[in-house]
């Protein structure tokens, strides 16, 4: 997993944490077998705070579909916990399966939940959505789709 600028959401503390994620994610991914118990664990410890920042932050400014986010960010660290049981018993090949299904989930849960409330957050907070600048913008691309003139 790498970091894309595709993956900015235009409200920093998000954008922080998930560029952090996508870190952890990445360690796990390539980290040596013998190292695989303690990036797991730094991988738990950021979802724990990840997922508490964005949940005090969906309380502070009563995001609506709250209730649905913290179900996804519970499962997860209950996927998570489940996983660092089997490492303990010497079974590493899951922690890599769980890097990959992290990797797998995030796009979309950022796309549509996170995204969502960065959107929220930034209209109660300056009564708009976010502006994003993007570096990575294939302008062949754009032209073709005739989204410039």
């Amino acid at each position: 997993m790498e970091w894309t600028d595709s993956m900015t959401l235009g409200y920093e503390p998000v954008d922080m944490a998930h560029r952090e994620f996508v870190e952890r994610v990445a360690d796990l991914q390539r980290c040596a077998d013998a190292d695989v118990p303690l990036v797991l664990d730094r991988m738990i410890e950021h979802l724990e705070a990840h997922f508490r920042e964005e949940n005090e932050l969906m309380t502070r400014y009563d995001f609506p579909p709250m209730d649905c986010h913290i179900s996804e960010h519970t499962a997860v660290l209950r996927s998570a916990g489940e996983v660092r049981q089997c490492v303990a018993r010497g079974d590493h090949a899951q922690a890599r399966s769980f890097a990959d299904a992290l990797a797998g989930w995030f796009p979309g849960h950022a796309d549509f939940m996170d995204a969502a409330l960065a959107h929220w957050i930034v209209k109660h907070l300056h009564g708009g959505k976010p502006v994003v600048f993007r570096r990575e913008v294939n302008i062949d691309r754009e032209f073709r789709h005739g989204a410039r003139d």
